[in-house]
């Protein structure tokens, strides 16, 4: 049981993620950038998006992780969509909506799982737990992303709304960006972003299900 629901998690991640990356294609592409269309990234076949770290490595490992009795937590991402900024049209304005697209689409299929989560009868079966996953994972994505941290959706964001000096020196972080987060993961001081993706999985799905004890 425990094996099917970590094969089933690890593939409502991985096209979460995809998801995720293909929104910020649409919207690039919305907003007058077809770089993403034109490098056959809008799509939903995995190939095209996988990372051999963020997509197959990291799960991986907390696959293994979790067989071996830690909390079951698969986390991950996928290679970036290709964005030209000179073709957009505002390229500040137009980058901080491309960034809040991916964030959006996670939330959006986090809201989806939900409502079909609601409508199974029984909230005891392999289907609602993996529904009860999928809202998880997307609510993780979701607040993950929007951390304003780059080269994190939520540093995009961030440098839409800032005086273009400020919003400069925010993205010359990014260099340093992924040891950042590193630190903070391993450290333990993004808990409170799955403790909260938790609390409003169960907030949206009505019930706290008996497999997390």
């Amino acid at each position: 049981m425990k094996v099917i629901v970590l094969f089933f998690s690890l593939i409502i991640l991985l096209f979460s993620i995809i998801f995720h990356e293909c929104a910020h294609g649409l919207m690039a592409e919305r907003r007058g950038d077809p770089t993403a269309r034109d490098a056959g990234r809008i799509t939903l076949n995995p190939i095209p998006h996988l990372d051999p770290i963020g997509s197959i490595l990291l799960p991986g490992i907390m696959i293994l992780m979790s067989l071996a009795g830690a909390p079951l937590i698969i986390f991950g991402w996928a290679k970036p969509v290709p964005i030209n900024p000179y073709n957009l049209n505002d390229p500040k304005r137009d980058m901080m909506w491309i960034g809040l697209a991916g964030p959006a689409a996670n939330l959006i299929l986090a809201i989806f799982f939900s409502l079909i989560f609601r409508l199974i009868a029984s909230p005891l079966s392999l289907a609602a737990t993996l529904l009860f996953y999928g809202v998880v994972i997307n609510l993780v994505l979701a607040f993950f992303n929007l951390i304003p941290i780059p080269p994190l959706d939520g540093s995009r964001i961030l440098a839409g709304l800032l005086p273009e000096s400020y919003s400069y020196r925010l993205l010359q972080i990014e260099r340093f960006g992924f040891i950042i987060l590193i630190i903070l993961l391993i450290s333990g001081a993004l808990s409170f972003l799955f403790n909260l993706a938790m609390r409003l999985s169960v907030l949206l799905t009505g019930v706290y299900p008996t497999f997390l004890g």
